[in-house]
């Protein structure tokens, strides 16, 4: 074999590869992680409008969204990753993003939260948690819309991003779920500039 036919022979391995195993290119922000498979329907200026297919995530309930209770919830879920389970298994964590979801009851009142790790494709079976609040669930393929955020996810950031979000939402004559919206993060708190948030608002 000669050396130019091996380095496309490389060049369409690393194309491969980093399509995955379903080729799908995953965007830049998911720096190469598993992330939920999406086609982009439209981009508008204020936000896109993205197509998602089936998905499955490990989640837990919160008591709420400050920042003791989302440590709180995601230190559980961590840790089921991490052998805390009854099969005393690793589950991939080289997946994002990491969801923190918000459901309000019509009348106004009480909030229901919950936060979300994000199951990759290959973990078919996935060990029962030790923890009986953590749960498997399967998100159905639907319609989400999505603004796009940086810096650090911060209750008044996310509000502020999430009524820009409604609001262009409603001049753009989209019907949405009003109830029901979702903070999605694509870093650790190691990672100090570029950082990628989005909003999240499911289709009606």
């Amino acid at each position: 074999m000669k050396f130019p036919e091996v380095t496309t022979l490389l060049s369409v391995l690393a194309v491969v590869f980093l399509r995955g195993a379903h080729g799908w290119d995953a965007p830049p922000f998911c720096h190469s992680y598993d992330c939920p498979e999406f086609t982009v329907v439209n981009k508008y200026e204020d936000f896109e409008e993205r197509a998602y297919q089936v998905s499955r995530w490990i989640t837990v309930d919160s008591q709420g969204v400050s920042d003791h209770d989302v440590k709180a919830g995601f230190t559980k879920l961590w840790d089921y990753t991490q052998w805390d389970n009854k099969a005393g298994e690793h589950v991939n964590t080289h997946t994002w993003p990491a969801l923190i979801s918000t459901t309000e009851v019509e009348d106004g009142g009480e909030k229901h939260a919950s936060l979300s790790f994000y199951v990759a494709p290959e973990d078919t079976v996935l060990p029962t948690p030790n923890d009986a609040s953590i749960r498997n669930e399967t998100m159905p393929a639907c319609t989400i819309y999505v603004r796009t955020f940086s810096g650090f996810l911060s209750e008044y950031n996310f509000q502020e991003n999430l009524k820009k979000l409604r609001d262009a939402l409603t001049q753009a004559g989209k019907a949405f779920d009003s109830h029901r919206f979702i903070a999605a993060g694509y870093e650790g708190p190691w990672t100090l500039i570029g950082r990628h948030n989005e909003v999240w608002i499911h289709a009606a």
